[in-house]
């Protein structure tokens, strides 16, 4: 009997659903640490294990995704990933000592990295190569939406609620998950479940390399990077371990990442420039909260208000764009998404102490247009040459080097911004000398504003304040010229060939 063909919009909202739930769960609990830590009663240092278990489990089962969905069968896997995170979940605000609550963020882990590239693979699928425009656009929406929208609705939840809610709002939508996926998601003939041989030394490399390099990505600014022998130990391992991962998948029969896929001109390019632009998003997405928290006295709730437009930006102009790949060649749409993304960070460079709210939103809207511009074309010409039963293995890669790009780009980015402080403190103290002309005019004139004891405290202060100010629009800046050098990459991708509907 032949089964009735189930409309493609419904299978979108059936595997959207859970990504966006999974995605939303690598951000909120960062709002919630500090609850978390009093109420596990443990240090700084060891709560920040909630939110480094969860990245690395994460990371280490993204890129085998494809080949588990290849062995198991991709609906009983998805099934098998949402029924395990929701538990998970459930188990994760139920701990009481921070050990459970690490061990459950690291099963939470393993069961949702699969979700990403799952939910792509099947969009890719289900709607027709001239669609892919339309279905990155939904896709896309989750993908930017969920991240932004997981700190503010954390904290609402701590503060009116308490900790163990934010994992147990995961329970109603994982079941509804599960529900929508056994009745809307099958596996396509070409998708049978393969019996493989289990590459076990390749297993090992990755869980080890991806593992040690997350943990190092993670922990390196905290820890001084290389001053750290705990730092570089992991570093040594981690590249060891990923360049024996790749000598072993070229050359055995059945990895458990084809990483032959790069021969396809488009697919490497796309990985690249997705790899490099989220360095560049999520670099910046980290700096303009703590700007503004910082040097502008915002609240945690006025920094989310910050971030907000961009995501709305994004929502109202994917569908746009998800119709124009379908008239226009992609590779323009592309220029054009880097054009803004690089305007929009460069403008975020040029902010002063005097910006007002609507200073700082106008470049942070400007991006998230720039995003959706972006995000959309880039899927369809980065998958345009891939066939459908390699679309699982080439998704996962893609995903893994997107959420790689943002962990480099939030570690490199932290720590320029504090190399700069540094440098810009030391240059603006030497003016500070008893013979400086401006420094004796501005002591006499706080002088007759503050108690004398406090003049010099409150110029150095002021000192800092500006110190941090230039390290920020330095670390825009560098960001802004990272996303210009991607534009020579829109010569290499391939040009995509319309079907006619005569």
């Amino acid at each position: 009997m032949e089964r009735r063909p189930i409309n493609k919009w419904l299978i979108a909202l059936t595997v959207m659903l859970p990504t966006i739930m999974e995605i939303m769960d690598t951000t909120i609990v960062n709002v919630s640490l500090p609850h978390i830590q009093g109420g596990l009663s443990v240090g700084v240092d060891e709560v920040t294990w909630v939110l480094t278990s969860y990245l690395v489990s994460n990371a280490i089962v993204i890129p085998i995704t494809g080949w588990l969905a290849s062995v198991f069968g991709r609906k009983r896997y998805l099934i098998f990933c949402i029924t395990f995170f929701t538990l998970s979940s459930f188990m994760c605000g139920s701990a009481n000592t921070l050990g459970m609550l690490v061990f459950f963020r690291v099963i939470q882990g393993l069961a949702g990295g699969g979700l990403q590239p799952i939910s792509q693979a099947i969009l890719l699928e289900t709607f027709p190569k001239e669609e892919h425009g339309m279905a990155m656009a939904a896709w896309g929406t989750g993908i930017v939406f969920a991240p932004i929208l997981g700190p503010v609705l954390g904290g609402w939840i701590t503060e009116n609620w308490s900790w163990p809610w934010i994992f147990y709002i995961n329970i109603p939508i994982g079941t509804i998950s599960i529900v929508l996926t056994m009745l809307f998601i099958f596996d396509p003939p070409y998708l049978k479940r393969k019996f493989l041989s289990i590459d076990y030394i390749g297993l090992v490399l990755l869980a080890v390399g991806i593992g040690c390099l997350q943990i190092v990505l993670n922990k390196g600014q905290r820890k001084d990077w290389f001053s750290s022998h705990f730092i570089v130990s992991l570093s040594i391992i981690a590249a060891i371990f990923l360049i024996l991962l790749v000598i072993r998948e070229l050359l055995y029969k059945e990895p458990v990442i084809n990483l032959r896929v790069f021969k396809d001109r488009s697919y490497a390019t796309g990985t690249f420039v997705i790899f490099l632009y989220f360095f560049c998003f999520f670099g910046s997405v980290v700096l303009l909260p703590l700007y503004v928290q910082k040097l502008m006295g915002y609240t945690a709730f006025l920094a989310g208000l910050v971030l907000a437009p961009g995501a709305t930006a994004s929502l109202l102009f994917f569908p746009l764009v998800g119709k124009l790949t379908q008239k226009l060649d992609n590779r323009y749409l592309l220029g054009i998404g880097l054009s803004i993304t690089a305007y929009s960070i460069y403008l975020m460079s040029q902010f002063n102490l005097s910006a007002g709210f609507w200073n700082i939103v106008w470049p942070r809207a400007l991006q998230g247009v720039g995003m959706a511009f972006l995000q959309v074309p880039l899927t369809v010409v980065t998958f345009v040459g891939i066939k459908k039963e390699d679309m699982g293995n080439a998704t996962s890669i893609f995903n893994l080097l997107r959420n790689l790009g943002s962990s480099f780009g939030i570690a490199f980015i932290t720590t320029v911004f504090e190399r700069r402080a540094q440098f810009h403190q030391t240059q603006l103290v030497t003016h500070l000398t008893p013979t400086d002309i401006p420094l004796q005019h501005a002591c006499e004139t706080l002088k007759h504003l503050l108690p004398e004891d406090m003049v010099l405290g409150s110029i150095y202060n002021e000192l800092l304040r500006q110190a941090l100010m230039l390290s920020f629009n330095d670390a825009f800046y560098i960001l802004s010229i990272f996303v210009l050098c991607l534009l020579p990459s829109l010569l290499i991708f391939k040009r995509i060939k319309r079907v006619s509907h005569a």
